[in-house]
């Protein structure tokens, strides 16, 4: 990551690593309900997947097959600061302008969970929400998100896939959740109390929102970096620094999720 080479003191490169690190923790989503395997570092460049792909050659008496693996995606996003601001946090400063920081990390996050929920073909993969079977269930008004969330219970167990159940929500169904109903109950503790036994999480990449079992092996998300600050290079009055990782991601039973569209 290079970051001794950086011209940052180590008091600035903890208020750094701890804002990404505060921000991750907010937005990242799809960590919080399926697998997670890592972090086992750069090196690791592949999860293998157990299958494989026989080859037509004509070989007498001979077969060949190639492995299949599933490579990881690197993703990296720059974050440019003043080294000014740096500076100050020697000087006792809590007040860094780390502005940039905040969207490197909500940027990653964003494509860490879109690629989790929506797929993402060029990197070979599949997310939760193309290869689930189900048909989408329509939410037509807020008030219609405990009948929906019914709904996608009833088609998850006609599947066979037992709970604990979590709720991933979109913005829009997140804030139509977390608003009161026309009796003045709020909708969120209607559905916590006796609809959904697992969390409901701000998932921003999500369009409406996806009911999914969290009983574990349906889904598996593979890190080998893990979120990290790198150094690129610097200048007289500013420093260019990177956010980092390296993923990939497996559904392993598409029937586990529900998507209910709004």
């Amino acid at each position: 990551m290079k970051r001794k080479l950086a011209p940052i003191l180590p008091e600035a490169f903890a208020a750094i690593d701890a804002e990404a690190a505060r921000v991750l923790r907010l937005t990242l989503a799809g960590r919080k309900l399926v697998d997670f395997r890592g972090p086992f570092g750069w090196k690791y460049a592949a999860v293998n997947t157990g299958h494989l792909k026989l080859l037509e050659d004509k070989t007498p008496d001979v077969s060949m097959g190639i492995r299949d693996v599933k490579p990881l995606l690197e993703i990296r996003t720059p974050i440019i600061l003043k080294t000014m601001d740096l500076d100050s946090v020697a000087r006792g400063a809590d007040d860094p302008d780390l502005s940039n920081v905040v969207l490197a990390a909500e940027k990653l996050a964003r494509v860490e969970d879109s690629a989790i929920f929506n797929g993402y073909p060029a990197g070979n993969i599949e997310g939760i929400i193309p290869k689930s079977p189900h048909a989408p269930v329509p939410v037509a008004t807020p008030q219609d998100w405990p009948k929906a969330i019914v709904t996608a219970k009833e088609k998850l167990r006609d599947a066979g896939i037992a709970g604990p159940y979590a709720l991933a929500l979109g913005k829009t169904a997140y804030d139509e959740i977390n608003a009161g109903s026309e009796d003045g109950y709020p909708l969120r503790k209607r559905i916590e109390r006796t609809l959904v036994d697992g969390p409901l999480v701000w998932a921003p990449a999500v369009n409406g929102a996806v009911l999914m079992s969290i009983r574990g092996g349906d889904y598996e998300l593979t890190v080998g970096q893990d979120m990290s600050i790198g150094y690129a290079y610097h200048d007289k009055h500013s420093v260019e620094l990177y956010l980092t990782e390296s993923f990939t991601f497996r559904v392993l039973e598409p029937a586990a999720a529900v998507l209910l569209k709004r």
